[in-house]
């Protein structure tokens, strides 16, 4: 078995193309992660001027946004209500300011209701959603960082957007590399010989899934590090607590179970076809399913997994990374799937092997 996986790793060191990919997903990710290392606390209120809405419906740190409190954001709605009233509907500033005094004892629906059927005012449950967000002063915001840094250490947030976007990308680049890892072994000449080996059959299929799974851990362990350095760097001069086990961790929980699976599909798809290009397009929609949205119980869309995804999204914005529900048991669930494909493989090859 070791001379499979040495053999494995070996093959890919010398391809091209598996360097050209750590590059592309390195610059990929840093693409999507560069703002997050621009977080840093504010200087001056120069450093905050721009042309951006004063409310949004999502609003990172990093373009001067902080979320409101509940009793804020119910003001901030109902502002941008009576703004709405006067200019969209033509009622004068008192008539619009007696609406709103009418819906001071109401809930958020209740007035909602109330607006359409008074004033046939249709769509206020978006301007609820798009006052979430609001514009900080300096001390506001380096408050607001402030506050989230004393609970969990900058890289406890970062790790987990490197994760997104780690594991977005490394799920097309598995899919690419991992393409061949069977193709030699598939060819007729070289099939029938490796049956007559007495390599056994736990001993190749093993060894052949664990190459490919060292090729996307090797990938990921020069991530880590680079984007550790990266953190360590950008951030040097915030006293922002920087943690390598941070990393680690979001890496082993979020994006291993998922190149596990996808090296399984490979395997079991190459033992059932002899062929393992079939998994291909079925990888690619695969990833287009995990990556999907849906609506939860409340009929708000938004991304809250799907069962045995293979990619772990933190849509939510940087101080807000909390996983999909669900999550952890889905990742556990991968790893019980795989174990059994890999026995299923195991089945596979020895049925075929010729004595």
């Amino acid at each position: 078995m070791k001379a499979i996986i040495r053999r494995e790793i070996l093959n890919y060191l010398k391809r091209p193309l598996f360097w050209v990919a750590i590059v592309v997903v390195i610059f990929g990710v840093f693409q999507q992660l560069n703002p997050y290392l621009n977080i840093h606390y504010i200087t001056s209120e120069d450093e905050l001027k721009n042309e951006y809405p004063e409310t949004v419906h999502e609003g990172e740190i990093y373009e001067g946004y902080i979320p409101v409190s509940t009793e804020e954001h119910r003001k901030l709605w109902e502002n941008a209500i009576q703004k709405s009233l006067v200019s969209d509907f033509g009622m004068s500033n008192d008539e619009a300011a007696d609406a709103i005094q009418e819906m001071n004892d109401m809930e958020l629906d209740e007035a909602c209701r109330y607006l359409e059927d008074e004033y046939g005012y249709y769509n206020a449950e978006y301007s609820w959603e798009d006052t979430a967000y609001r514009k900080g002063t300096m001390d506001e915001i380096n408050a607001y960082i402030k506050e989230e840094l004393e609970e969990r250490p900058f890289s406890w947030y970062f790790s987990r957007k490197f994760a997104d976007f780690a594991g977005l990308f490394m799920g097309f680049t598995a899919t690419i590399l991992l393409a061949v890892l069977f193709m030699q072994d598939m060819r007729k000449n070289t099939y029938e010989l490796l049956h007559t080996k007495p390599i056994s059959a736990t001993q190749y299929v093993i060894g052949k899934a664990t190459g490919g799974f060292l090729i996307s851990l090797l990938i990921l362990g020069i991530l880590n590090l680079v984007f550790w350095a990266a953190c360590m760097i950008c951030t040097n001069g915030n006293d922002f607590e920087i943690r390598l086990t941070d990393f680690l961790l979001a890496t082993c929980l979020y994006i291993l179970p998922n190149m596990l699976m996808i090296v399984c599909v490979y395997t079991i798809t190459a033992l059932l076809f002899k062929n393992p290009l079939p998994a291909v397009p079925l990888l690619f929609l695969y990833m287009i399913y995990s990556n999907m949205g849906s609506r939860n119980a409340e009929g708000v869309y938004g991304y809250y997994g799907r069962p045995l995804a293979i990619m772990v999204r933190f849509p939510g914005m940087f101080f807000d990374v909390t996983p999909p529900p669900l999550a952890m048991v889905n990742q556990i669930c991968l790893l019980l799937v795989s174990a059994g494909i890999i026995l299923i493989g195991i089945q596979l090859w020895r049925r075929r092997r010729i004595w």
